[in-house]
């Protein structure tokens, strides 16, 4: 590759657009104060590493043969949220807040390959091998296949990377890399997406899959331009709050399956520990027959999660009553506060309403409404709600019971749990019915009334 001189240029750090002068506002994705100044090559010429010319192929020449299947991971939740494991030749970037668990989790990942299918080398461009060492045995990662390697050039990285020819490379993380070839300093937009391209390119040519470390931004996005995102096959983040244990781990982007499912990881003094049944252990501690406690089936992504609802409604000191949400969208409560008052005549305007999802888990889907309504109804008139009973449906603003989706999933989890009663929407009979559940009782209702007379006992 033969270099000429750089220039100044001023890179979106949102999209990668670039301008030779400097906006305030990006033209091409319209973000403020994104433009920053980097050196970049005016031109260079790249050649084919291998020296042959690619040549077009017909699509249909391709089959299992020519595509290396997928290898499982040994870690069950990792490989659901890949699509069934890693995939030869790709590339996957893994974002999440500091301190979460990415540098765990893959450690661990590349311990169960390397036992499975031969060397792995684990590049650590934060710690040193030491460092990295006494983590692995911490965890219970350690594993006589596994090579640690403290660097930040990548140039020596992939020169190593040749020698070993390992069945899996981990870079972590990729904003501590840096090529030689590219000015600009350490975790600069134009360093970020070098690397990655070179990376890519590697991974392809040679077949080795690449798992790669990617930082966060405080808005919670992937740190340097989202053509990094663009660049990779799979993107996964790391999510979950430090006061819980529950790590969530969720697909953004996924070339080689589907990004509707999730995995589940508790964090624990040894590290990340799958929890394979999440459900039976968000409500091994729920208490006795108390009032302001319902227990509703969510989805996270196509999983069905059984997660309990707890409301507290007492009456106010102040002019202004609170409204206070732990895991549930404050504005999506204050409608439904709305719907109760107009639709069942409860007078809540002079109490505070307060709502929890146990365990962390946040509730997007509207699937969770009729749980909090019951939950909310049921702490306000002190009566408590059937213990065996689980909640489903979306409340509308007429008070009607909305159909929720996936609901055979969603019953199916219950079951399994030992709840004998579901309280869900009419509309979800008929597709419910197609299913044999002997042991669980189905009561469909189409208005909040009917739920109430049925829910509180």
């Amino acid at each position: 590759m033969k270099l000429a001189k750089a220039k100044i240029v001023f890179v979106c750090r949102e999209c990668g657009a670039d301008s030779p002068k400097w906006l305030g506002r990006c033209p091409n994705c319209g973000a403020w104060n994104t433009m920053a100044e980097e050196k970049i090559r005016e031109a260079a010429v790249v050649a084919n590493k291998s020296g042959i010319l690619a040549k077009p192929q017909l699509i249909t020449d391709f089959n299992e043969d020519h595509v290396s299947l997928y290898r499982p991971t040994g870690i069950g939740e990792l490989d659901r949220v890949l699509g069934g494991g890693i995939v030869a030749g790709s590339l996957t970037l893994v974002g999440g807040d500091p301190g979460i668990g990415k540098s765990t989790l893959l450690l661990s990942a590349a311990s169960q390959f390397s036992r499975r299918y031969g060397a792995v080398l684990y590049v650590s461009g934060e710690e040193s091998a030491a460092q990295t060492g006494l983590r692995a045995k911490r965890t219970g990662a350690v594993d006589e296949k596994v090579w640690v390697m403290s660097e930040t050039n990548l140039d020596s990285i992939l020169t190593e990377t040749q020698k070993l020819q390992p069945v899996l490379l981990v870079i972590d993380s990729i904003q501590t890399m840096f090529s030689p070839d590219v000015p600009g300093t350490v975790g600069s937009i134009s360093q970020v997406r070098e690397s990655t391209g070179r990376l890519l390119r590697f991974a392809k040519d040679s077949g080795i899959p690449i798992m790669i470390v990617g930082h966060v931004t405080k808005d919670g996005s992937i740190a340097g331009p989202r053509l990094l995102e663009h660049m990779v096959d799979t993107v996964l983040y790391f999510e979950g709050e430090r006061n819980y244990a529950f790590r969530v781990l969720r697909p953004i982007k996924n070339r080689f399956g589907t990004i509707a499912e999730s995995g589940i990881f508790s964090m624990e003094k040894q590290g990340l520990v799958e929890v394979k049944n999440p459900s039976k252990f968000l409500l091994a501690e729920r208490g006795g027959a108390a009032s302001g406690s319902s227990v509703t089936a969510c989805l996270e992504g196509i999983r069905p999660l059984l997660i309990e609802i707890q409301a507290l409604v007492s009456t106010t000191c102040f002019g202004l009553p609170r409204r206070t949400t732990a895991g549930f969208d404050s504005n999506r409560l204050a409608l439904l506060l709305a719907v109760l008052e107009k639709r069942q005549g409860m007078m809540l305007g002079n109490q505070d309403v307060y709502v929890n999802a146990v365990g962390g888990f946040k509730l997007i889907e509207p699937a969770a409404d009729l749980a909090v309504c019951l939950a909310v109804a049921s702490s306000f008139r002190d009566r408590s709600i059937d213990r065996a009973l689980v909640v489903l449906g979306e409340v509308g603003l007429t008070g009607e019971i909305r159909m929720v989706p996936r609901a055979v999933q969603r019953v199916r989890e219950a079951a399994n749990l030992g709840f004998g009663k579901i309280l869900i929407p009419y509309g979800n009979l008929a597709e419910i019915k197609k299913e044999p559940f002997p042991n669980i009782e189905m009561i469909g209702v189409r208005t909040l009334s009917q739920a109430m007379e049925v829910g509180l006992q």
